[in-house]
């Protein structure tokens, strides 16, 4: 499905897509992670906070999904 542009050219962005922008600037900010404590079960801070972004990043984009692909 593809949605019509309005009138003026400007495509309409849904307030969630900003939510995109969090991975986003978490994962590039690396002197906030770039360190060993706190570990989690002995892994470092710098590997487990990866790895959380990871599954939170899925979460995040199946909530733009669903906000932008709503039942008709």
């Amino acid at each position: 499905m593809t949605e019509s542009a309005p009138e003026n050219g400007v495509a309409r962005v849904s307030w969630t897509r900003w939510l995109l922008v969090l991975p986003f600037i978490a994962i590039l900010w690396v002197p906030f992670y770039n360190g060993v404590d706190p570990k989690l079960w002995s892994i470092p801070l710098f590997y487990w906070y990866q790895l959380l972004w990871v599954l939170l990043c899925a979460a995040i984009v199946g909530i733009v999904y669903r906000a932008e692909h709503k039942p008709s």
